[in-house]
This record gives structure tokens, sequence and C-alpha cells, in this order.
């Protein structure tokens, strides 16, 4: 029987943040989304959403893009959760992630947040640190630029030239999350960078 995913892509809304770093998992949402010709609307959780499947006969997937600031993720990905039935097991939370060199994917499920306050309160909210998470890799600053002012700024002009492979590529790490599992994910995008 076809399995429901509620994909998230984190981000702060509004046009200001929409090419910043830390807007990397709703950039992604929006590379799946076009990918099935569809387009975003509003929901009653806080949330723009797409329903579309893997493919015809596959899993559903919820893609959502949440109306709310970063920090307080928790909230709309709960309710979303419920109003689709979807347990934590099948939460994907894509989001931006310091601790990984840019143009390169970390997929795991549960531990640490890492200081990331999205899936600090996501893992509040579901009340489980224990769901999917793809990790799109954005770079430490280098010299003495404050990690917040890095996360809220554009990406670089030589960033810029890669950005849609990338993004491209993360989009493929989620489908084949989906379809194939965690490790066969791992194996595939981890050896990337």
């Amino acid at each position: 029987m076809a399995a429901t995913w509620l994909i998230v892509g984190l981000g702060n809304p509004g046009p200001r943040y929409a090419p910043t770093r830390h807007n990397i998992g709703q950039m992604v949402l929006d590379e799946l989304a076009d990918r099935r010709g569809e387009k975003f609307r509003e929901h009653k959780a806080g949330a723009r959403v797409v329903e579309t499947w893997t493919r015809p006969g596959g899993d559903k997937l919820v893609l959502a893009k949440l109306n709310c600031f970063m920090n307080i993720s928790g909230t709309p990905v709960a309710a979303l959760a419920r109003f689709y039935s979807v347990p934590p097991e099948q939460v994907i939370v894509v989001h931006d992630e310091l601790d990984i060199p840019f143009d390169a994917i970390r997929l795991k499920v549960g531990g640490g947040h890492g200081g990331h306050n999205g899936v600090r309160d996501i893992a509040r909210a579901l009340s489980t640190p224990e769901f999917p998470r793809v990790r799109a890799g954005i770079g430490r600053p280098t010299g003495r630029q404050d990690p917040a002012d890095w996360v809220l700024a554009p990406f670089g002009t030589v960033e810029q030239k890669t950005l849609p492979i990338f993004l491209s590529d993360i989009a493929d790490a989620v489908e084949q999350l989906v379809e194939e599992g965690l490790l066969a994910a791992q194996q595939k995008h981890h050896s990337r960078g």
C-alpha cells in the first residue's frame, strides 16, 4: 500500500529571505514541485503545500514550505503531520547545515539538532527527534563573519554557478530516500562531498 510522506523545506518567509543560504530547504521543494509541474497553495496549518506522488501509483508526497520563521517551525509541521496522518518516521526535513561543506549532502534519521533551531523546534513539536533529515551543506563563513549573518546572506557568486545542480542533487536525494530508503540514499549522496 502506498505511503504518505511529508517533506518540509525549512526557510524563512518573504522575498528578503528567499535567496539566502538558510532557505535552501525551500529552494529544494521548489525544485521538487517544478519537476512535477505543480504550484504551492495555502494550507490552514500555516504552510504552502503541494500534494503529488513519487510516480503514478507510487507514494504520496506532501511538499510543505512553512509561512513562519524557521525557529518556530515545529507547530505547523506537527499540524501538517496530524492533518495528513504522517508518522514522524515519514516526515522528511530538508535544511541547511553549517558543518557540512557547500555542495555536500548528508542524510540521517534522528540524533541531535546540531544547533539548528528549526530542527530543534520540530523535534519538540513531534515529541521525537526520530525523523529523517536531508542536510544541505552551506559551509561555515571564513574569517570573523558571524554564522548568523552568513546563513541569512545570499549565496556567493561562485556558489550561485553550481547552486542549480546542487538543488537538483538534493531533490534527487529526497526522492531516493522515499523510494529506496535511507541506506541507498546515503551510499549514493554521501560519496559526493
